[in-house]
């Protein structure tokens, strides 16, 4: 994933490293945060793969700094990894938020649908979070209430996001 925010912030536009630090973890949440540790030598990978140029600048107030802009093999990548997106891109909520947020940079919108159809069909799967003797636990007979809590939110996060990929690809009920 660090490579896929890296690309689409830069598809923005060009960014200091810190800055691209703090976008990157604002979208990939507090549990997840990217360390310097990970970022700069990720940096370093696109670089030498092409897809990222590496400018010094002026600093406003000190030494020069990093801006860090994408290529045309950057942009080219980029395209590539949306479109592709499947795996644990298309079922890991959280990565697939961030496949979400760039995805406007897929221009095709075609491609777009099918990454989005990818997402519907593996939603539209029956799924269980928690089981007992091998069978899954439903909502109504989970008598722990920090688990039905559970069951409760992420149903709820499930059928709204279910409802807004519908609406996006102009589709009914299964």
């Amino acid at each position: 994933m660090i490579e896929l925010m890296m690309l689409g912030f830069l598809a923005e536009r060009p960014h200091h490293g810190y800055d691209l630090r703090q976008r990157m973890n604002a979208l990939h949440g507090y549990a997840r945060t990217v360390s310097e540790g990970a970022l700069y030598p990720a940096v370093s990978r696109q670089s030498d793969r092409g897809y990222i140029a590496v400018n010094e600048v002026d600093g406003e107030a000190g030494p020069k700094r990093r801006m860090l802009s994408l290529t045309q093999a950057g942009h080219d990548r980029l395209e590539e990894r949306l479109r592709d997106a499947s795996g644990f891109d298309i079922t890991d909520g959280q990565r697939f938020l961030v496949v979400l947020t760039f995805l406007s940079k897929l221009p095709s919108e075609s491609d777009r649908e099918q990454v989005l159809r990818r997402r519907l069909d593996f939603l539209d799967q029956p799924v269980a979070f928690q089981f007992e003797d091998g069978r899954p636990v439903r909502k109504k007979d989970e008598t722990d209430p920090y688990r039905r809590g559970v069951l409760t939110v992420a149903g709820a996060t499930r059928n709204a996001e279910i409802a807004w990929l519908r609406q996006q690809l102009e589709v009914g009920e299964p």
